[in-house]
């Protein structure tokens, strides 16, 4: 009997993503994939979108609106992949992923959520059509297909202000729902000054990477958001701690000695204290940070992570 009533459960799911929907719904935006929730509310609107064979085009070709990687969330536990994958096939070749998919093993995205990884971004706005709300409900589950649009990754508040890399921060663990509008907002409710904000993105799917970047058109705007190391990011339903830090850059030469105590190369080191903010190469630093007061700075250096990264993958 339980295996017969977990077979009719699959089979509603499977019917479920297939269905089509009413177009009058919105899109509900959910505080972060690994704590996906039942309640969640946005105002967001899907305003713009057009059939799947009048996409916008530039110079003759097609302009991309989406990332290819599309999050799916609120799947019920006794899905598998080939059943995700039975169920959004006829939008175009994809590949079902979820995180620490390859460690794990695992045939059941095992925290109700996964990730559509489409070979085409038409499919994508494919999907979207068809689809028409991006939020599908029955009697059992609620699934959520939540796209991203390119769109969201940068924002100019200010755009008489140039942007200076001095005055850039870097947001880590930023909610993926969060889009650059509103991550200026925030930030400029806090600190006032901001006049850019941006999601850092994959430069192969150009999804989220849960970090961000503000630059500020002022120093005491700046100085106050390091300063606080940690900031609570609410929105809507968002409401999380992250971290802030100097946005650090690896083409910085030392503002010491102009690298010329380092054979001209790019300074490793920048200090994120209030009375440095400077880049530094090994020589001046130890020179600077052997002074009184100074030997407890820590050196902050060019973050690994954000570096591209090859990923690899078969198209079903």
């Amino acid at each position: 009997m339980r295996e017969a009533n977990a077979g009719l459960r699959r089979n509603q799911t499977i019917k479920m993503l297939r269905c089509s929907v009413p177009s009058h719904s919105s899109l509900f935006p959910m505080e972060d994939e690994r704590t996906y929730g039942e309640d969640d509310r946005s105002d967001q609107s899907l305003g713009g979108l057009g059939s799947p064979h009048s996409f916008p085009h530039q110079n003759g070709e097609r302009i991309e609106r989406y990332s290819r990687k599309v999050f799916v969330g609120g799947l019920p536990p006794d899905i598998d992949e080939d059943e995700i994958t039975a169920s959004f096939r006829r939008f175009g070749h994809l590949f079902v992923d979820w995180p620490h998919k390859a460690e794990s093993k695992s045939y059941f995205p095992p925290k109700g959520y996964a990730f559509l990884l489409f070979q085409d971004e038409s499919s994508v706005q494919a999907l979207i059509d068809a689809v028409c709300l991006l939020f599908l409900s029955v009697e059992l589950f609620k699934v959520q297909i939540r796209p991203w649009n390119l769109n969201d990754s940068d924002f100019v508040m200010d755009g008489s202000q140039p942007l200076d890399p001095r005055k850039t921060i870097f947001v880590g663990g930023v909610p993926r729902p969060l889009r650059a509008v509103e991550l200026a907002m925030i930030m400029d409710r806090l600190y006032g000054g901001v006049c850019y904000a941006g999601i850092d993105t994959d430069p192969e799917l150009k999804y989220p990477k849960g970090a961000g970047r503000v630059a500020f058109s002022n120093q005491q705007s700046y100085i106050a958001a390091i300063s606080a190391r940690f900031v609570q990011l609410q929105h809507g339903e968002i409401d999380k701690r992250v971290e802030v830090k100097p946005y650090v850059l690896d083409d910085q030469l030392c503002d010491e000695c102009q690298g010329t105590r380092c054979g001209g190369k790019f300074a490793p080191f920048f200090c994120a204290n209030v009375t440095c903010l400077q880049y530094y190469c090994e020589y001046c630093w130890a020179a600077i940070h052997s002074r009184a007061g100074r030997e407890f700075h820590k050196p902050l250096v060019k973050e690994g992570g954000d570096r591209p990264r090859h990923i690899s993958f078969r198209w079903n």
